[in-house]
């Protein structure tokens, strides 16, 4: 009887819970706010350096292609991580995590780097940044720790790093250290290779069986851990600073091992889900990314086209597709991609293969295929942002709350 009378409390106070359809919910939960921030944000400043790359634009605080390196990686890439993990971390917990007020502060500290950094107050830029990633770890850390969660522990302190590399590129410009702050943006997009890594074992098998029945996407145990010790060794011999040939086997390693984990998830049997072979697609570019870094060492390749295949391609394309489907299964709309969801993945598609193998197979036409891929990049996230406004400021079409 006690129980029957608990569960129908519980009932009623979830019915008097539910926001009404068309109320403002932007901050009810930590996916809308940042996922539409990040959209924003990657379609503007994009464009604000492909202005400056043509020097049509001056650079601000920190030096343009630094700044560039800098706002993709603190900027929109821990946007969307930390609205990624707000909104999963509730669910593994079933404990809060940041909403309202607390949500709102978060994001204007957000807001707060991405102004500071174009300005010439250094301190304050360098105090923005290396505190929001810690703002976004106490706010995961504290539903993880009380829910004894330790199995994800390691995201508090993957973000109390990231933050002192943010904290680490700006010291250099601002105490002048004769360390280059390349250092700090390469440290910080390996643990993001690692976060993305982990995430996706998780989580890219199971969308896939999900979606298309009788498809056996397997994870086999062994090659798990290999892939994600592989990056652990690259991070720790880019803190290193290891060159030469130790690092050129590590990375070669690291290609064929992700290929290996790729292919055991069936990718050649997604072509009719797009919200699914967008994931497959992004993660291809992780093993590519390993191998140009490879040719990058003893330079038969150049390194930006190295990096560009992990920023634009799997960083890119992971995101995209991440930010619709979490975004559709939070709102309580079904999981299909329509015309538009298919639009932005062939979008940020096309950016990552002109950005990676334009220059490649048409070295003399560089600066073009730098302009066509952040035009394509920026058209991407802008059609995202344009979608899915109504759908992250507004409840929820089922009611439910979140």
């Amino acid at each position: 009887m006690i129980g029957g009378e608990l569960s129908t409390s519980i009932n009623l106070d979830s019915r008097r819970e539910q926001p009404a359809p068309g109320r403002f919910a932007l901050w009810q939960l930590g996916f809308r706010p940042f996922y539409l921030l990040a959209s924003v944000f990657a379609a503007v400043s994009i464009a604000l350096w492909a202005a400056q790359y043509a020097d049509w634009l001056a650079a601000g605080y920190l030096p343009g292609p630094v700044w560039h390196a800098h706002e993709m990686l603190y900027g929109f890439t821990l946007a969307v991580i930390a609205g990624f993990l707000f909104t999963a971390v509730r669910n593994w917990t079933s404990s809060p995590t940041p909403t309202g007020a607390w949500l709102m502060a978060i994001a204007a500290l957000w807001v707060c780097g991405r102004i500071l950094i174009l300005t010439r107050w250094s301190w304050l830029s360098a105090a923005a940044n290396a505190a929001f990633p810690l703002a976004v770890a106490i706010g995961i850390g504290i539903p993880l720790f009380k829910a004894r969660n330790r199995r994800n522990y390691f995201f508090v302190a993957l973000l109390v790093l990231i933050g002192a590399a943010a904290l680490y590129v700006h010291l250099t410009h601002i105490l002048g250290w004769q360390t280059p702050p390349w250092v700090g943006i390469q440290v910080a997009l390996d643990l993001v290779l690692l976060i993305m890594t982990i995430m996706a074992g998780r989580v890219i098998p199971m969308f896939t069986m999900n979606a298309i029945p009788g498809v056996n996407s397997r994870r086999h145990e062994i090659i798990e851990r290999a892939a994600v010790g592989a990056v652990v060794i690259v991070a720790l011999l880019d803190l290193m600073q290891v060159k030469a040939a130790l690092l050129v086997i590590a990375l070669a390693l690291a290609a064929l091992i992700h290929v290996a984990r790729w292919w055991l998830w069936a990718p050649y049997k997604t072509f009719r889900a797009p919200l699914v072979w967008v994931l497959h697609a992004a993660y291809a570019w992780i093993p590519i990314h390993f191998a140009l870094r490879a040719l990058s060492e003893p330079q038969v390749v150049g390194s930006p086209i190295a990096a560009h295949a992990l920023t634009v391609g799997a960083v890119g394309g992971l995101t995209i597709g991440m930010m619709t489907r979490t975004a559709k299964g939070h709102t309580g709309r079904p999981l299909r991609a329509d015309a538009a969801d298919t639009g932005c993945y062939l979008l940020i598609l096309a950016a990552a293969m002109v950005r990676v193998f334009g220059p490649l197979l048409l070295p003399s036409f560089y600066a073009g295929c730098v302009l066509l891929s952040a035009a394509a990049w920026s058209a991407g996230f802008g059609l995202y942002a344009v979608r899915y406004w109504s759908v992250l400021t507004q409840a929820r079409v089922d009611g439910k709350p979140g």
